[in-house]
């Protein structure tokens, strides 16, 4: 007999996972069906956690480097490259078998396989073993997430033409690398290989990197990678890649046609994601997407067929997990007949370098697109105390509010540790606060996040400190 649920998730990644969870607890016989063969999605296993090691690890090996000019007396501090990953490999296992522990404890029906679309109502499950079989359920929520975007006639090998999947388990420290893409990914990814031996190119199409960040903190943050010895290389476009005797040879041109080839040992191409529907049979189901390949929803998260929603990167909006856990929630309570909601303009956005950048809000470029009136406040982690303690000057603080009403408008930061700070600038923002109720709470001192008061403080250009 087919088994019958309330609720089915396709997909295991951060939405998926969090939207069957959360359907369980608020009562609905719910499954999460998962091809990967370990739950977590992209985020889980091949992206934002494995990344996130390696960049701790990295760092943490660049600074035992530099030990002794701090009075640490080490011997020679060599790097095992071996040992480093397995330590990544842990730190997923660990995550991932945690979501499974999750899933026992709210009583999740866990389907290990690739799920498709017989109909609205139906899906095919195909095993491992390659074995098939089918469930059906009342709802259903397509989440599986995204996969890295090819360039034209180049294929991903993992070894030497590479996605971020590939650049988080290369067997060796490249002698160069190339990264296509000045992008969060290819600035975290190459951000790794510079610290562990590697030359650091980053070619980009646009004259500038980390597309619509805001442009100050951008032009803050290439400075600052230039000097941790990263190359860049701007309105650039790639016209081929394509492999050699001793590597790949990456050609490119500029606006006026000059051309110029870039040789490197291993070639990161990232240019972005695309959402992963390929293989799903949508139109069985009469599920509608874009020319993207996107998932048509409505404000409810619901697809051109009605009982099936989407969430995370198969639809509109930033592919951040945080992103699709707040619309796994959502989703979830809105089947259940609550009133689920996500607020998009307050999505906060951290690249994880060393200084990390973080922003919420609107950039000073789109207000002036919107005509709206606004103030700036800035201050410099130079003249924060905890920051000089610990010689990680770099960076600032930006908060940009209203002109009238002084509410906070966008906040952008570069800096130590300003991927945990962020989170209080979105609770601040989601109440509507202004920048002087930041100025008038008072910080513990001293922190990091006393260069979030000050720059509150600047607004009125009533700071202390600088």
């Amino acid at each position: 007999m087919t088994e019958k649920f309330d609720s089915v998730v396709i997909g295991g990644g951060p939405g998926g996972y969090v939207c069957a969870i959360r359907l369980a607890q608020l009562g609905q016989k719910t499954a999460c069906i998962e091809a990967r063969g370990a739950l977590g999605g992209t985020c889980l296993n091949i992206g934002c956690i494995p990344s996130k090691s390696l960049l701790n690890l990295s760092e943490n090996f660049k600074k035992a480097k530099n030990f002794s000019k701090l009075g640490i007396e080490t011997g020679d501090v060599k790097l095992n490259l071996d040992k480093m990953m397995k330590n990544k490999e842990k730190a997923v296992s660990i995550l991932t078998k945690g979501v499974e522990f999750l899933f026992k404890k709210n009583k999740v029906t866990y389907l290990k396989g690739f799920g498709s679309f017989i109909s609205d109502k139906k899906i095919s499950i195909k095993g491992e073993d390659g074995k098939k079989k089918e469930i059906e359920a009342k709802n259903i929520i397509i989440a599986t997430g995204s996969e890295a975007m090819p360039m034209p006639n180049v294929e991903f090998d993992e070894k030497i033409i590479v996605s971020s999947t590939g650049a988080l388990s290369l067997k060796e420290v490249p002698k160069s690398l190339v990264v296509v893409g000045g992008g969060y990914i290819g600035l975290e990814m190459g951000s790794v290989w510079s610290r562990l031996g590697a030359e650091v190119n980053v070619i980009e199409f646009l004259d500038h990197i980390t597309p619509g960040m805001d442009r100050e903190i951008s032009e803050e943050f290439m400075k600052i990678l230039k000097k941790q010895n990263i190359k860049f290389h701007l309105n650039r476009k790639v016209t081929s890649i394509k492999k050699t005797n001793n590597g790949v040879q990456i050609s490119t041109s500029d606006k006026n046609g000059d051309s110029k080839d870039f040789n490197c040992d291993v070639a990161l191409i990232s240019i972005g994601r695309k959402p992963f529907t390929s293989n799903l049979n949508l139109s069985s189901a009469g599920v509608k997407s874009d020319e993207k390949g996107r998932i048509k929803i409505d404000k409810k998260f619901q697809t051109s067929a009605k009982n099936i929603y989407a969430i995370g990167d198969v639809i509109d909006g930033p592919m951040l997990a945080h992103k699709a856990e707040e619309e796994g929630i959502a989703v979830a309570e809105i089947i259940a007949g609550q009133s689920g909601h996500v607020n998009y303009d307050l999505i906060p956005g951290v690249i994880y370098t060393t200084p990390e950048v973080a922003s919420i809000g609107l950039t000073e470029e789109q207000l002036k697109e919107k005509n709206k009136s606004y103030k700036i406040g800035k201050f410099p982690f130079m003249a924060n105390s905890r920051a000089k303690a610990i010689d990680e000057p770099e960076g600032f603080v930006k908060i940009l509010a209203d002109k009238d009403t002084d509410k906070v408008l966008g906040v952008h930061m570069i800096g130590p540790h300003v991927g945990e700070m962020i989170a209080e600038m979105a609770v601040a923002m989601e109440f509507g606060a202004s920048s002087e109720d930041i100025a008038r709470t008072c910080h513990a001192h001293p922190t990091f996040s006393e260069a979030i008061k000050e720059a509150a403080l600047s607004v009125e250009k009533r700071q202390i400190h600088s």
